[in-house]
């Protein structure tokens, strides 16, 4: 077992141990924006309340609920911008995943001989080749979502 067959395994582990560890940071981020969506709905459904039975209140006091309802919901829309950055990581690594996978299965085409090659060989090849361009193809598209979108952000 040559050592470059064996560096390209363990590189292979690795990334896919990234890529995990990745995912589950993600999953772990988007309950937690959840958990926090439900607590700004409850503070808003209170600050909406008090806005509507309260309104012989002084002025000050509205304005200060007000306020505090305007900071919710921009609260609110940040999480929903983060959440989804983070929707885009998921399809991002999903892809990745899938390249990998397709890289692995076109390395072990390509390593076998040609003259032991078939032609359902071949034909496998074109076929995990054709696949693989269209999962960069769409790596791409994310990437350049990301990037129109962090500029109109700017």
């Amino acid at each position: 077992y040559p050592t470059w067959k064996r560096t390209l395994a363990r590189r292979a582990r690795e990334s896919q141990m990234k890529r995990f560890c990745r995912a589950q940071a993600i999953q772990r981020r988007l309950e937690e924006i959840e958990v926090t969506f439900r607590e700004l709905e409850q503070q808003g459904i209170k600050l909406e309340k008090l806005l509507r039975d309260e309104s012989e209140s002084p002025a000050d006091q509205q304005t200060q609920w007000t306020n505090q309802l305007l900071y919710l919901v921009q609260k609110k829309n940040n999480l929903m911008t983060e959440e989804s950055d983070l929707m885009i990581a998921v399809q991002e690594l999903k892809l990745e995943e899938q390249q990998c996978q397709l890289d692995e299965k076109l390395r072990s085409y390509m390593n076998k001989e040609d003259t032991l090659k078939t032609a359902e060989d071949e034909k496998a090849e074109q076929e995990i080749l054709k696949q693989l361009v269209e999962v960069v193809n769409k790596r791409n598209v994310l990437i350049q979502l990301q990037e129109e979108k962090r500029l109109s952000e700017l």
